[in-house]
């Protein structure tokens, strides 16, 4: 089954969202500003990606310039950050079996269809 880790006000979250009905597969949509993913599901989707938990992190997010910028951290750090501000994560995250992307650009979900 896909999933894509959604957020409903984010344009190229909805542009990715309309890719996966274009596609006409089964999906689930994660809201996950509201179903906050746990720091082990962060764990598994960073490995997924194929990615250190930094490069997940939107870091232009107020969030993350008052507390965390110019801060030694540890991936679990930064993991535990996203888990405890979730408008941290970079989003869409689409996930299909084993594969999973970053919609940014939302063209790149097409290569887990």
């Amino acid at each position: 089954m896909i999933k894509i880790y959604h957020n409903p006000r984010c344009s190229k979250s909805r542009q990715g969202l309309s890719l996966l009905e274009e596609s006409g597969k089964e999906f689930e949509v994660v809201k996950y500003l509201e179903d906050v993913p746990s720091e082990k599901e962060l764990r598994e989707i960073t490995d997924l990606l194929g990615i250190s938990p930094i490069e997940l992190v939107r870091k232009n997010e107020s969030i993350w310039k008052d507390n965390y910028k110019g801060k030694d951290l540890s991936d679990a750090d930064i993991i535990k950050a996203m888990a405890e501000n979730p408008k941290l994560i970079e989003r869409p995250i689409v996930i299909s079996g084993k594969k999973a992307v970053i919609g940014r650009p939302p063209k790149n979900i097409k290569s887990v269809l």
